[in-house]
């Protein structure tokens, strides 16, 4: 199949070139870019030389829509609210990586992301992209919201969790900690080498925008679901993602119960490792790939459960996501062209 790749110099859409020119089904057909048209998209990034001779064109959605099957927009939130609805018009699957498609509901939107909603019409035609979790909605559908990279990580540690209905609805405590990439191509003072480098700080304290899409699938699973507290840090270092999510467990447990759980949870989850009782994961060890490797504990004297959950955002938490959700939507096995081992040291 053909696919256009929008907001291909940023992050994301690097990350789903290397992908998927390595993908069997898929023709990287066009590179989109609202500020460099007519430039080599190799001139950008020199590590693609000899990879590609395709030039960056316009956004034009007519004329995508009569070249191409697929879309993926790896676009800042608000471009894909007006892009998407066109290419849903005229007949073009769409993966969004932004957070456009995400919430169900658009005062909900308004208030977390600053900006007018997609109409609610569109909104109802794009499924939720978390691919462990829901599969048979994904092969159906015309628009994929692709879950963001905070929430992946923590729903994937949560899921079996809430699903099983194992903690307290309102005991969910997540402490979260990127690498600098998960804020964008476009440098800032929060990004500047001399504010991250030998640092550690947190932000966006009790009121990033992943809050709501968190809270939006835990409640899917189990409607008494409270708000969670949920807070983010910024770590010296480019990928990965962890997250440290602590919740009181409703009754007496042991680690080794959690663990035949989850792996029960996750036995057909090609991309989700769990690890071994006392053996918790490090982002390196998922570092460009497509895993997420989870570790767990109980702790008898709390009676907390102790989830670890680390993902590489640019991957299982962005581009790799999305081409799961490709071969999901396509037929496709589910592991094409992602199935590589993570880099490492």
């Amino acid at each position: 199949m053909k696919a256009a790749i929008i907001g291909a110099t940023g992050y994301g859409g690097i990350e789903l070139f290397r992908f998927l020119t390595k993908h069997p089904n898929v023709e990287i057909h066009s590179v989109h870019s609202s500020s460099q048209v007519g430039t080599m998209f190799s001139d950008g990034f020199p590590h693609i030389l000899n990879q590609t001779t395709l030039a960056l064109e316009e956004i034009d959605s007519m004329k995508i829509s009569r070249e191409v099957d697929i879309v993926f927009m790896a676009t800042p939130p608000g471009v894909s609210s007006t892009l998407t609805p066109q290419f849903f018009e005229n007949g073009i699957k769409v993966i969004d990586l932004s957070g456009d498609f995400r919430l169900d509901d658009m005062l909900t939107y308004q208030h977390w992301y600053n900006r007018t909603s997609v109409p609610l019409h569109y909104l109802k035609q794009a499924e939720y992209g978390l691919s462990e979790w829901n599969k048979e909605a994904i092969k159906e559908a015309s628009i994929i919201a692709n879950p963001g990279c905070y929430p992946t990580a923590t729903l994937l540690g949560l899921a079996p969790l809430v699903k099983n209905d194992l903690i307290h609805e309102n005991s969910i405590i997540v402490d979260a900690k990127s690498g600098v990439s998960g804020a964008g191509k476009i440098p800032s003072n929060a990004t500047h080498y001399s504010e991250t480098n030998e640092n550690l700080k947190i932000y966006k304290v009790n009121s990033h925008q992943h809050i709501p899409e968190i809270e939006q699938m835990l409640r899917t699973w189990n409607n008494q679901i409270q708000p969670i507290s949920f807070n983010t840090h910024m770590v010296p270092m480019t990928r990965g993602i962890m997250t440290t999510i602590y919740a009181q467990a409703k009754k007496e447990y042991t680690s080794e119960r959690l663990l035949e759980m989850y792996n029960e949870s996750y036995l057909h989850s090609q991309f989700v490792r769990i690890r071994k009782i006392g053996n918790y994961p490090s982002t390196k060890e998922v570092y460009g790939s497509n895993y997420c490797d989870i570790g767990l504990s109980y702790d008898e004297r709390t009676g907390r459960i102790i989830i670890v959950s680390v993902i590489d955002n640019l991957v299982k938490g962005a581009a790799g996501q999305a081409i799961q959700n490709l071969n999901i939507m396509m037929g496709i096995h589910e592991s094409t062209g992602l199935d590589m081992v993570p880099i490492y040291p």
